[in-house]
């Protein structure tokens, strides 16, 4: 399916699906021509400062308020918010692909994996579904939502357009914003990744001595274009709210937005776009140098929530070792892989798995890794057909209840690393 899409992170777009709808000049956003309904959707507080402050007016057929009180929602496997049980050990942990989905829609098919406990945290989940949410929608008023296929294309319905997103492409839901998806060929088996950032909205990265160019650049983001669905019959509209999933019934589409203007949308980002920044010389610098997306805290420097891709490029330091060095760090990683092979694990690390390294669990490559990299000429080498990627978190990623017992847990991921030798004699 094409779709036409605005371009450039963080703009305000005009866009609307039927011409003379939006106010323009001296006519008030809350007098729209048509009589349709303005409505406001406000990401962030209306006092932040200009360049922070996220907002978009929708014009729709009906206001969010017609829709009857919430009730709860049976759905036990998404949760975001772990309680601190003691269970998660300061042990590298690995997860092989889960494979035991049932047939489902996206909501239904959401499992959590780790999540950070507290309210303005992180979670990192796995979704599993081969079916459309038909008269169903979903919105999360906890955080924003990032989509990372591994296998299946999306077919992403939005209030404020649509989006398809693909393997090696991920797309961003804001907080609050309506929404269905659906396997863009009927019942297409699709799986992956979706992270949760219930902290600061995502943005780019300052590039500091980088300069103006490199690693994600704005113009490479896509946001939709209006497309309303004027559908009065029956529909349910799923809220996930202080981590708690809620059905309310409506009698029409949620997604009637004929106009919108703002800078509050969904977006999506192909990863193959990434501006890699490397050494060319010796060593090599920081994984930080492959941030896509961060979620900063309140402390600067450290992030609630960083999106890290490890895409191909090429590795040329001499006199050094060139795939991840070993480490222990501040920071907690989930990690998982889209296609390929991950160049620091090269058996056991499968796409739609994941690995868990807390904050100071030592990790890096394998024993046959390293040793296998010992033997390798300086010449230059393509790492290639990859795409690995990594939440990274300031604060402590637990384990849930699913993950540690009904995922597809490799208990001998400690093993990986106890073939590595004294060499020191």
């Amino acid at each position: 399916m094409e779709l036409k899409y605005h371009t450039g992170f963080g703009s305000y777009f005009e866009s609307e699906s039927e011409n003379g709808v939006l106010p323009e000049g001296r006519n008030s956003p809350q007098q729209p021509p048509k009589g349709l309904y303005p409505e406001q959707l406000s990401g962030s507080a209306f006092t932040m400062k200009r360049s922070e402050n996220l907002r978009s007016w929708l014009y729709r057929g009906q206001p969010s308020v017609v829709q009857s009180p919430f009730k709860p929602y049976g759905q036990k496997y998404w949760k975001s918010i772990l309680p601190e049980t003691g269970q998660t050990a300061p042990t590298p942990i690995r997860w092989l692909p889960f494979t035991r989905w049932t047939t489902g829609n996206f909501v239904d098919g959401v499992r959590t994996m780790v999540a950070n406990n507290t309210n303005e945290g992180s979670a990192v989940h796995l979704y599993g579904f081969d079916q459309s949410m038909k008269n169903t929608f979903f919105y999360n008023a906890d955080g924003e939502l990032m989509f990372v296929p591994v296998e299946g294309e999306l077919l992403v319905k939005t209030e404020l357009g649509r989006l398809t997103v693909a393997p090696l492409e991920i797309a961003v839901i804001p907080r609050g914003v309506k929404f269905t998806v659906e396997p863009l060929k009927p019942h297409i088996k699709c799986h992956g990744y979706l992270g949760e950032n219930l902290g600061a909205p995502l943005r780019l990265p300052d590039l500091g001595p980088i300069g103006a160019n490199g690693l994600a650049n704005p113009r490479d983001f896509q946001y939709p274009v209006a497309f309303s669905e004027m559908k009065n019959e029956a529909c349910s509209l799923i809220c996930k709210y202080q981590d708690r999933l809620w059905v309310a019934e409506l009698d029409h589409s949620p997604l009637d937005v004929v106009a919108w203007h703002g800078n509050y949308a969904p977006y999506k980002y192909d990863l193959t776009r990434f501006n890699t920044i490397g050494t060319i010389s010796f060593d090599h610098p920081d994984p930080s140098i492959f941030t896509v997306l961060t979620s900063p805290s309140a402390i600067p420097g450290r992030a609630n929530m960083d999106f890290v891709i490890f895409p191909p490029r090429w590795l040329v330091g001499e006199n050094t070792f060139r795939p991840p060095y070993y480490h222990r760090n501040v920071m907690n990683e989930c990690m998982g892989l889209i296609q390929g092979v991950y160049d620091a694990k090269k058996e056991g690390f499968l796409p739609g798995g994941m690995s868990l390294h807390n904050c100071m669990v030592p990790h890096g490559p394998d024993a046959e890794t390293f040793q296998n990299e010992l033997k390798r000429s300086e010449k230059p080498v393509k790492v290639d057909q990859t795409m690995a990627f990594m939440f990274e978190s300031s604060l402590h990623y637990s384990v849930s209840s699913f993950a540690l017992e009904e995922a597809s847990l490799d208990h001998d991921y400690w093993k990986c690393w106890q073939g590595l030798k004294r060499l020191h004699l």
